[in-house]
């Protein structure tokens, strides 16, 4: 386990590989039996869990979902997860790096903000078997004595165009995330700039567009205003940071752009009803 300069304990995918593979791209792997994360912790890779049988539960930046029967489970890079699955469980996971998460991306077809909100999808059992058919082809694919890289790469693509579709159906505000780019352009950017932009004017620049019609969308679309979207953002973080690094208090206060501690607490405390200390036990 390596710390990275950004004080999470962070899992390379190099040290999920048994041959040390360098340039190594993904991993398949097999979940069989009971097994658990009990210290949050984050990897620099993304994660596809595809669950036949499922008992458990997996908790994703802090919120909690039950492992079932049927399900695709997704963690990106960065976020911060853990998991207690029972010894019934029965799953299937692909890790794939970052550098080829980067191309396998546009597969996705939607923000990655949208995924975030809804990484556990639940699936009929024709399409877990659609799924299961392309996780056993690339696990074939990679017993080969000459691994042929792009069709690996190619299948992974076609598993993220498979996530995309099942997800469509299957969540009421799918609409609202994909009917105005605005959004998905505005949560892309807060992503990138929370820790030093907290002004909507800032990101209205950004988008070529008034700090007011900003806001006007996100309340018409998401029902929250453009700065509760950058709070909650900056708010996601402090809980990681507090839960999960090795990070002081004070540290993480000059991390996320704050004043000076009182202005932090006050923050967090509005936000949780809890003191960042209360919540870091």
């Amino acid at each position: 386990m390596s710390y990275h300069t950004d004080h999470f304990p962070i899992l390379g995918i190099q040290e999920f590989s048994e041959n040390q593979l360098k340039g190594c791209n993904l991993l398949f792997n097999e979940l069989y039996g009971a097994r658990s994360i009990d210290d949050p912790h984050k990897h620099d890779f993304f994660i596809i869990n595809l669950f036949e049988h499922g008992v458990g539960s997996h908790t994703i930046d802090f919120t909690e979902y039950q492992v079932k029967d049927y399900q695709i489970h997704l963690v990106f890079p960065d976020q911060v997860h853990q998991w207690v699955i029972e010894k019934e469980t029965i799953g299937y996971q692909l890790m794939i790096s970052r550098d080829w998460f980067e191309s396998f991306l546009p597969s996705l077809r939607f923000s990655a903000s949208y995924y975030q909100n809804h990484p556990v999808i639940n699936l009929s059992r024709e399409v877990f078997e659609t799924f299961l058919y392309e996780f056993q082809a690339i696990q074939k694919e990679l017993s080969e004595e000459k691994v042929f890289w792009e069709l690996i790469q190619k299948r992974s693509e076609l598993i993220g165009l498979l996530v995309s579709k099942s997800v469509e159906g299957a969540f009421k505000d799918f609409e609202v995330y994909n009917s105005n780019p605005i959004i998905s352009k505005f949560l892309h950017f807060i992503d990138d700039h929370f820790k030093t932009e907290r002004s909507v004017s800032f990101y209205a620049d950004k988008l070529n567009i008034s700090a007011n019609y900003l806001n006007i969308v996100c309340k018409k679309n998401l029902n929250a205003s453009a700065s509760s979207l950058i709070q909650d953002r900056i708010l996601l973080e402090a809980k990681r940071l507090l839960k999960v690094s090795e990070m002081s208090v004070k540290d993480i206060v000059y991390d996320l752009g704050f004043y000076d501690h009182a202005s932090f607490s006050k923050f967090f405390k509005a936000q949780t009803g809890m003191t960042p200390s209360q919540f870091k036990e």
